[in-house]
């Protein structure tokens, strides 16, 4: 939208060109995105309060977490707002990955929203059936990976890059690369979810990979530093480092209110919204292995569960003593503020091993 008004001013005033350049639009996006989370942040904190959207906590849990009951959730809604509404004014919204993105994030962000508003509003604990959950999912997951795959013009955007080799890449086809899309898209959302269990645990994470994977859209969608650093070039890529910076930017305003002890908490609303927009920017730049790498603290989280339900069905025996796994380390004596910030370490670490593919390949 700003994008082009500043190109209709700059046929008069120059100056406005420097508007083209994706990496200022970024900066800005960000910064936007951060003002408009904390101008809505505390009325929409103070609505929640009102309509009692309040949080459940498990009985079996830390017992530290009883505390937490009727704490404010859903508060990803503000996360969602503040990006769309970036989006928007930055972004150039003729560039189809934009309206992926944005799209397929929207699209489980009411998935999530329906799931809370069940939960806390109609006090129903289960919220939306795990199968009409997953079902939901699967038509907004299923749709982006089609229309990826039969938008891709190229070869090399259908390739399985592997990460740290400049010259091993695998063929998908259409079919596989339909399945792993999906796969990556749905499992990295619900990765995320069950990730969200702590004050900030997810959303300094999320900032982190999101922030690493705008670097490799840039260069995925700059011609010369894709070829200099042996990438696929995907044109139209290197714009959804705007929607990066939106995600960036209203996740770490989202931290000022989430951060222990927190104001409000994310809900589905906001988890599954983000970690499937992790998923669908990873699979469009062709980076899905390094997501792996970098979001390792969501797949450590979602390894857990699988192992402890996996575990107690074939021997009657937990792993854990509690899954995910950041319960487990509560419930060993860890105070919560070092679960999240160790998490939060080993993430950052993590991500630092995924940039450094840029180069060492």
């Amino acid at each position: 939208m700003l994008l082009d008004l500043a190109q209709w001013l700059a046929k008069d005033i120059r100056s406005f060109n420097v508007f083209n350049y994706i990496t200022l639009r970024a900066v800005l996006a960000c910064l936007t995105s951060l003002v408009i989370s904390f101008m809505i942040g505390p009325a929409m904190i103070r609505k929640l309060t009102a309509y009692k959207i309040g949080q459940s906590v498990r009985d079996d849990g830390p017992q530290t977490h009883l505390v937490k009951a009727g704490t404010p959730t859903m508060g990803g809604a503000l996360i969602l707002v503040s990006i769309a509404v970036t989006t928007l004014l930055w972004a150039d919204l003729q560039n189809r990955f934009v309206w992926t993105v944005l799209l397929v994030t929207l699209g489980f962000g009411a998935v999530g929203w329906v799931d809370d508003y069940r939960k806390v509003v109609h006090r129903n604990p289960k919220g939306l059936s795990a199968r009409a959950k997953f079902f939901w999912q699967s038509v907004v997951g299923l749709a982006a990976a089609l229309y990826i795959a039969y938008s891709s013009n190229l070869p090399a955007q259908t390739l399985l890059i592997v990460p740290f080799f400049k010259t091993i890449a695998y063929p998908l086809g259409i079919v596989g690369f339909v399945v792993m899309t999906y796969c990556v898209i749905v499992g990295t959302s619900n990765a995320v979810n069950l990730t969200d269990g702590l004050d900030g645990l997810a959303t300094m994470p999320l900032v982190m990979v999101c922030s690493a994977l705008g670097v490799f859209a840039y260069v995925a969608g700059n011609a010369i530093f894709a070829r200099y650093l042996g990438f696929p070039f995907i044109p139209g890529a290197g714009e959804l480092l705007v929607i990066c910076a939106a995600i960036a930017g209203s996740g770490l305003a989202f931290l000022w209110f989430n951060a222990y002890p927190a104001e409000v908490f994310m809900g589905d609303v906001g988890a599954l919204a983000l970690g499937a927009a992790l998923g669908v920017i990873a699979v469009i730049v062709r980076q899905e292995i390094v997501l792996f790498i970098m979001g390792g603290v969501f797949v450590m989280e979602t390894l857990s569960v699988i192992i402890q339900v996996a575990s107690f069905k074939m021997t009657g025996k937990r792993v854990f003593r509690m899954a995910p796994l950041h319960h487990h380390y509560e419930l060993k004596g860890w105070k919560e503020n070092q679960v999240v910030v160790r998490f939060w370490i080993i993430t950052m670490m993590l991500v630092l091993v995924g940039l450094s593919t840029l180069k060492l390949r």
